[in-house]
């Protein structure tokens, strides 16, 4: 196994593979005058596309997740729109302001952090809103570790003629997303989550009814790199690139795809098993998570211990035991930590690490606990040791 001195164990970016990097490092190919990049390009989105569960073609975009969010709400929200926006958290709400910058008018629905959207709360939101036409929504919400059942939301929007924009991007690899099956039109994904990719790329498909809502667009798109119709006027018309590809970052792509692709789909049941273990090795440790239920396969959310300044404890780990965990955000900043056991790190020897670092960093704060231990016990009462 590849066990590097520092571990990274936040929910993205996380640590990377030795043989992603080594991809990135030794990718020495121009992108725009070299024949075989188109070939290698097509390779790497139809690895992604299998990952995502689609047919449909998979674009892959020069910037952080965030730029495949604001491409798809750009290309596809007109003014006057009246666009869904199903908030649980931070990002759901993030995709509202897009919608909003875009002169879209952002219909928002929230709901409890700790609590998913169910089917029925996005029927009773539609009979409230009849004239929505698009609908946003996020499938975990990284900073609380939530997730959205998308199978049964994005079905009952097609239903109704709503096009669906997922941002899939804390769960692509480590959670399963049957995007055609479910009738998502829009799902993005990232690079530096549960794929375990360098940060720097975004990822995303169409479907034919969204490429359909782009082209028949009334107002002419004033952009240039978030226009997703670009890229349908070269890459998937033409076979030629809007702009210089960054092949490195591809490469690194590649190669990470390659890994997740080498046990699919049982790496999706291993994130679902280890993740399982870490929340009850949390639970028996008398640690509070914090969705109530739909848990993320990627991540592990929980409530800081009293009397615990959250800076200070990272800090702590990170500077004696080498280990570094997530914080939150917004106004959960400060009052809940989270493990990122993602793709690279959802390995139990990694977890391992992880958990007694923070048992000794615990015992450092007067605080016995036994993560570990009971991480490990439960994995061999599942014969996965």
């Amino acid at each position: 196994m590849d066990y590097p001195e520092d571990l990274i164990f936040t929910p993205g970016p996380t640590g990377t593979d030795s043989r992603v990097r080594q991809a990135m490092a030794e990718c020495q190919i121009n992108p725009d005058s070299d024949p075989s990049f188109p070939g290698f390009y097509r390779e790497t989105a139809s690895s992604l596309a299998r990952i995502m569960g689609t047919s449909n073609p998979v674009l892959i975009l020069a910037g952080e997740g965030m730029l495949g969010l604001e491409a798809s709400i750009a290309s596809l929200v007109e003014p006057g729109d009246n666009v869904l926006c199903l908030a649980n958290g931070p990002f759901g709400k993030g995709l509202a302001d897009f919608v909003q910058n875009y002169g879209g008018k952002a219909i928002v629905v929230e709901k409890d952090w700790q609590q998913p959207f169910l089917a029925e709360d996005v029927e009773n939101a539609l009979q409230e809103n009849p004239r929505v036409s698009l609908a946003t929504i996020v499938h975990c919400e990284t900073p609380t570790g939530l997730l959205n059942p998308i199978e049964e939301i994005c079905p009952l929007l097609a239903n109704r003629g709503i096009l669906s924009i997922v941002d899939a991007v804390a769960s692509i690899g480590g959670d399963p997303i049957a995007a055609d099956l479910s009738q998502v039109d829009v799902v993005l994904g990232g690079s530096q989550k549960a794929l375990s990719a360098p940060p720097g790329l975004s990822f995303l498909s169409l479907s034919p009814r969204a490429w359909n809502k782009i082209e028949k667009r009334k107002e002419p798109f004033r952009g240039f790199y978030l226009n997703l119709k670009l890229w349908q006027d070269t890459w998937l018309n033409h076979g030629t690139f809007p702009y210089t590809q960054p092949a490195p970052d591809i490469a690194a792509l590649s190669r990470a795809c390659a890994i997740a692709l080498e046990n699919w789909p049982q790496a999706l049941e291993n994130h679902s098993i280890l993740a399982a273990a870490v929340r009850t090795s949390l639970l028996e440790n008398g640690f509070q998570l914090y969705p109530l239920s739909h848990f993320a396969s990627t991540l592990s959310a929980f409530l800081i211990p009293e009397k615990i300044k959250d800076i200070t404890f990272r800090n702590h780990l990170w500077e004696k035991y080498r280990v570094q965990i997530g914080g939150s955000l917004g106004p959960l900043e400060g009052s809940v930590w989270r493990l990122g056991h993602m793709g690279f790190n959802a390995e139990p020897g990694r977890i391992f690490r992880a958990l007694n670092a923070l048992d000794r960093a615990f015992a450092d704060f007067n605080l016995p606990t036994s993560l570990a231990s009971s991480f490990a016990a439960e994995l061999s009462q599942k014969g996965k040791t």
